[in-house]
């Protein structure tokens, strides 16, 4: 008899199906047994206003952990940055697997590049973390942009360049790659430029606590060096009291020497949307081997850009 299938719950949205879709067909994989996809509304997909406004934090979460705890879904798969830092003790991330392309992408009118756009170009973004580097880019470079508050799905967010609404719009390349439409992408943003939100381009697997079966399953999956840089980074976020919504960047690159790896670097910005002040700074230490190594180096790193003036930067401290 053929085992019990695993449910797995997901958003509704395109590339939440795709994304979950791929994790669905490795824990089959590690398994041996079938997973099906249960769709789950969250508040976020239905909720008209900006994301600034309805909190940022867990707003894409909340349903589907409610959906764990009742029992209705076996684990669930999440983007890793809509993940609020605090963990619930009824669940555990089980897998963190390889990362995804962490980077911002744009995608323009006439397929041109950051620094070809025209005087007043208007880019779309719904994130205050984007429009405040973009912004104290375009202030280092003599650039005149103007940034514009969007919401939507990637089709919606595409279509205000295609319809002549905007000159562009900026996305990740993780969720383009993860849908098959990175040909799109006119010009990736180097993280020099723009720093991505913590746990970019990363997944997380969650599942019950108490289900030990399951948990050595997915583990599988994970991969330590996503886990130890998505940690250092979202434990900066957390120590600047920051949520989702926050104009704050952070990631964290292994630095290798041929093909050894020797040291993770953990960059951190926080910055006012239009860009006048920005806090940007940077460590390097050894890549963390626990979970509490790479809490700390993120700590450390959030401690250093309080001193220099982070806290004033991010307009609500998250409750």
């Amino acid at each position: 008899m053929t085992e019990k299938a695993l449910r797995l719950g997901t958003r509704r949205s395109k590339l939440a199906m795709a994304q979950s879709g791929q994790v669905a067909e490795a824990v089959s994989q590690v398994t041996g047994r079938p997973v099906e996809l249960v769709e789950i509304t969250t508040y976020g997909d239905v909720s008209r206003e900006h994301l600034a406004q309805i909190g940022g934090t867990g707003v894409f979460v909340a349903a589907l952990r409610e959906a764990l705890a009742r029992g209705e879904v076996d684990f669930a798969v999440h983007s890793l940055k809509d993940l609020p830092t605090t963990q619930p003790d009824e669940l555990v991330v089980a897998a963190i697997p390889v990362r995804e392309d962490p980077r911002d992408v744009m995608v323009t009118r006439d397929a041109l590049k950051l620094t070809d756009l025209p005087r007043g170009a208007r880019i779309g973004t719904g994130s205050p973390r984007r429009m405040a580097q973009l912004n104290a880019y375009a202030r280092s470079r003599g650039m005149d942009i103007e940034t514009v508050p969007i919401r939507g799905n990637v089709d919606t967010r595409i279509g205000y360049v295609l319809k002549g609404e905007l000159d562009a719009v900026v996305l990740a390349a993780a969720g383009l790659n993860r849908i098959g439409r990175s040909d799109e992408v006119t010009d990736f943003l180097s993280v020099d430029t723009v720093l991505p939100a913590p746990g970019q381009g990363a997944l997380a697997i969650e599942c019950a606590a108490d289900d030990a079966e399951l948990i050595a399953a997915l583990a599988e999956l994970d991969d330590p060096f996503t886990r130890a840089a998505v940690t250092a980074e979202r434990s900066l976020l957390a120590a600047l009291e920051a949520g989702c919504s926050a104009p704050v960047g952070a990631l964290a690159d292994l630095l290798a020497d041929g093909q050894i790896v020797k040291e993770m670097r953990l960059r951190g910005v926080v910055g006012t949307t239009d860009g006048s002040t920005l806090v940007q700074l940077s460590t390097t230490g050894p890549v963390p081997e626990t979970h509490e190594a790479a809490m700390a180096l993120g700590r450390e790193l959030a401690t250093e850009m309080l001193v220099q003036g982070a806290a004033g930067l991010m307009g609500e401290r998250a409750q």
